[in-house]
């Protein structure tokens, strides 16, 4: 298996992809998950001189035959930020060995049972409904291409699409715990609807699930969206 390091909008030196390999032991992780098909490395550079000590991104994914395991960091310089992700992916990676081995002759939880194991995660509220935000102040906006960008910006536009098979709710917190974010986007495999999962407080996490309604379809105008209530 090689190490394929490539830069986005950035060059990337030979000398930064020999530190790479040096870097990332290959032997090391192999010991740690004996499934990994590839290894890549994507170094991208914030142009913004407002984030000069953040301007040095490094993304780190690594794909086996299990769950895909992700690591990013950013710092002032590209060497910086590959060694807080190298950091980030270790532990990652002997979280998923340690939980690996620890669930061998134990029984995973189905998704009916982690209401019962996780205090909240089938509500976003004590009444069920939304909440009221304070009014922000008035900004102004301006329009750039379909999007309208509030204040001066800077505008990110990152778009990614992935394709994964339908999971349990179960399989998905562990999925999230995995890649180290603070939400998973799924489809559950028991109602075939596409729902999120994320983190609150301390170890509670709450879902949310995207049905549709035919009522309410026909009432909305093509405009108009959905509200998210936490």
């Amino acid at each position: 298996m090689d190490i394929v390091v490539k830069g986005r909008k950035t060059e990337v030196p030979e000398r930064f992809r020999k530190h790479v390999a040096e870097k990332l032991n290959l032997e090391k992780i192999q010991k740690l998950d004996g499934k990994v098909i590839s290894l890549d490395v994507e170094v991208s550079k914030e142009p913004n001189p407002r984030q000069a000590d953040r301007c040095d991104r490094v993304e780190i994914t690594l794909r086996s035959r299990g769950p895909v395991i992700r690591a990013e960091a950013a710092a002032s310089d590209p060497y910086a930020a590959l060694d807080l992700a190298a950091e980030k992916l270790d532990a990652r990676l002997r979280k998923q060995h340690d939980k690996r081995f620890s669930r061998r002759g134990s029984r995973r939880i189905s998704a009916a049972e982690v209401p019962d194991h996780v205090p909240g995660v089938a509500t976003l509220n004590g009444s069920g409904g939304g909440f009221v935000a304070d009014e922000p102040e008035a900004v102004p906006t301006k329009k750039i291409g379909s999007l309208e960008v509030q204040g001066d910006g800077p505008l990110i536009v990152r778009e990614k699409t992935h394709v994964a098979a339908p999971m349990t709710l179960d399989q998905a917190l562990y999925e999230m715990e995995l890649v180290g974010h603070d939400f998973y986007l799924f489809v559950d495999s028991e109602t075939k609807e596409p729902s999120v999962v994320y983190r609150r407080h301390a170890y509670d996490y709450g879902v949310i699930h995207l049905s549709t309604d035919t009522m309410v379809t026909q009432t909305q105008s093509p405009e108009a969206g959905g509200t998210l209530g936490g």
